[in-house]
C-alpha cells in the first residue's frame, strides 16, 4: 500500500509540474498593434497637446492613471523632436487603458491504479492491472491590461497613427502602475513613425 502511495504522489508531483510549465510557456510578452494613416506626412507635424476628453478620464475629472499617461506619452512625443503646446497643437493625443480578468483552464489526466483497491483486492501481491484515469482540472485567474494610444491631425480631425498593446499583468505591475505605464507607451512609440530609439527611463 505504500508503494501504490508513493507511486499516486509522485504522479500528482509530476501532473502539477505539467501544470505549471504550461502556464509559464503560455507567458508571452505583450501583444503590440499599430496602424498609420498612408496619407500623413509626420514631418509637417511639430507641436501636440491633448484631446479634450483623454479616454482614461472620469466623471469631467483627470485621473491617477490619466497622469501617469501624460507623463510617459510626453517624455515619448518630445524625445521625437514635437514639442508640447496646450493651445493649438498640430497633433492631440489621446489614450486609453483597461484591465480586464481573464480564465485559463488546463486539463491533465491522472493515472489511478487500481490495485489492492477494494473489490479488486484479491490481485493484491500477485499482479497489476492497467491504470485508468481520471481528469483533473486547474482553473487560473490572471489579469490582462490594454492601452491604446491615439494621435490625431489636430486641424483635420483625423486619426494618423493608432497604437495598442495587450498583455498579462504581474503583481508587480498592478502595484506600481506608473511605471507599468511608461514601459508600455515607450513599448508603443518604438512603433512610431518617426522614432529614434531610447532607453524608456531617459
Amino acid at each position: 500500500m505504500q508503494a501504490g502511495k508513493a507511486l499516486r504522489n509522485a504522479v500528482l508531483a509530476a501532473t502539477a509540474m505539467a501544470v505549471v510549465m504550461a502556464m509559464a510557456g503560455c507567458a508571452t510578452g505583450p501583444t503590440i498593434r499599430t496602424a498609420v494613416n498612408p496619407g500623413s506626412d509626420f514631418s509637417h507635424y511639430q507641436t501636440f497637446g491633448w484631446v479634450a476628453e483623454l479616454g482614461t478620464d472620469r466623471a469631467g475629472y483627470s485621473t491617477i492613471t490619466t497622469n501617469h499617461f501624460k507623463a510617459a506619452v510626453r517624455r515619448e512625443m518630445e524625445a521625437l523632436g514635437f514639442e508640447y503646446s496646450p493651445s493649438a497643437p498640430d497633433l492631440l493625443v489621446n489614450f486609453h487603458a483597461r484591465i480586464e480578468e481573464r480564465v485559463a483552464t488546463y486539463t491533465t489526466r491522472e493515472p489511478i491504479s487500481m490495485l489492492g483497491a477494494g473489490y479488486y483486492g484479491y490481485r493484491y501481491g500477485l499482479y497489476t492491472a492497467w491504470p485508468y484515469y481520471a481528469r483533473d482540472i486547474d482553473t487560473v485567474y490572471y489579469k490582462v491590461g490594454t492601452a491604446n494610444i491615439d494621435v490625431v491631425d489636430a486641424d483635420e480631425r483625423q486619426l494618423i497613427w493608432e497604437g495598442v498593446i495587450e498583455g498579462r499583468l504581474t503583481e508587480d505591475e498592478l502595484d506600481n502602475p506608473r511605471q507599468a505605464i511608461a514601459e508600455a507607451v515607450h513599448e508603443l512609440f518604438e512603433e512610431f513613425p518617426t522614432r529614434k530609439g531610447r532607453s524608456p527611463d531617459q
